[in-house]
């Protein structure tokens, strides 16, 4: 492997826990990181640690202040309204794109993602990750790759959110999988207001809790 290579990887795995730190944190709570901090928890040198700040600035996700570090800002209510708003828009464009192109071999996917989440509810992390899965299978399944890359990006915010919410409500997983049974019931039934009604509903419980 030439050096090349090995920085792109170096750079690679240092954004990927940069994410993974961030999206684990609360999301009332802000935090410094620091170039010299993330070097030595991570193990690698201030390049692919400068370069993994930098792209997570330019996605939104941190703030870089100049001889403080990159900061990474608590979540505000106006942003969780617009990352949800977003959301809704998106996945339901995605059910009606979904019903209309007959995807039903999406259907198999959703159900192991289910069983999956089922089996997850006391890892929240492991939870709220196949909670990202299982709407973002739906946004795939509209085929369109513009869409699901900007649902993709999302997906951060999301994962913080989320965490929020299920710590928030103890009764909160076993409410997202009977919504997330809805949905599929309504896809599966080919009922287009069903399946958007559920969708809906859904987004808007979730946007409740997110915000207690």
């Amino acid at each position: 492997m030439g050096k090349e290579d090995e920085m792109g990887d170096l750079t690679g795995a240092t954004y990927l826990w940069l994410k993974e730190r961030i999206s684990t944190l609360p999301r009332d709570e802000g935090t410094f990181l620091t170039e010299a901090e993330v070097a030595r928890l991570t193990g690698a040198s201030r390049t692919p640690v400068r370069e993994s700040l930098m792209r997570l600035e330019s996605e939104g996700l941190v703030e870089r202040i100049p001889k403080r570090g990159a900061f990474v800002p608590p979540l505000s209510d106006s942003e969780i309204r617009q990352v949800m708003r977003a959301r809704e828009m998106i996945e339901l464009w995605s059910v009606d794109q979904f019903l209309s192109a007959g995807r039903t071999e999406a259907l198999d996917e959703l159900d192991g993602i289910l069983a999956e989440q089922e089996a997850a509810t006391e890892d929240h992390k492991r939870f709220i990750d196949l909670d990202s899965d299982f709407h973002h299978a739906i946004v795939a399944a509209s085929g369109n790759q513009v869409v699901a890359h900007f649902h993709g990006e999302l997906r951060d915010r999301q994962v913080r959110m989320g965490l929020h919410a299920v710590k928030v409500s103890e009764y909160r997983t076993g409410m997202v999988l009977a919504e997330h049974r809805r949905i599929v019931d309504g896809l599966r039934r080919s009922d287009a207001n069903h399946a958007r009604t559920a969708t809906s509903d859904h987004l808007a419980r979730t946007l409740h809790v997110m915000l207690s």
